[in-house]
């Protein structure tokens, strides 16, 4: 997914989102360790999503506070 679909997100779904994308992000890298994932830069990808949806979602928080 990319930046403009994640922004027009709400918090609630954010945050589906992104415990969907950590789980993801486990089941690649245990994949990876076992040799059945043969995409190695998979999990790189999907660590920058988490950051992705992180930084948006710590945005909005901040925004709601003021």
């Amino acid at each position: 997914m990319n930046l403009p679909e994640f922004k027009k997100k709400d918090i609630k779904e954010l945050k589906e989102e992104l415990a969907k994308v950590e789980k993801d992000m486990q089941k690649t890298v245990t994949d990876i360790l076992q040799k059945k994932e043969k995409n190695v830069r998979k999990a790189g990808s999907l660590r920058k999503d988490i950051a992705r949806i992180k930084t948006l979602l710590n945005q909005k928080l901040n925004e709601e506070k003021q």
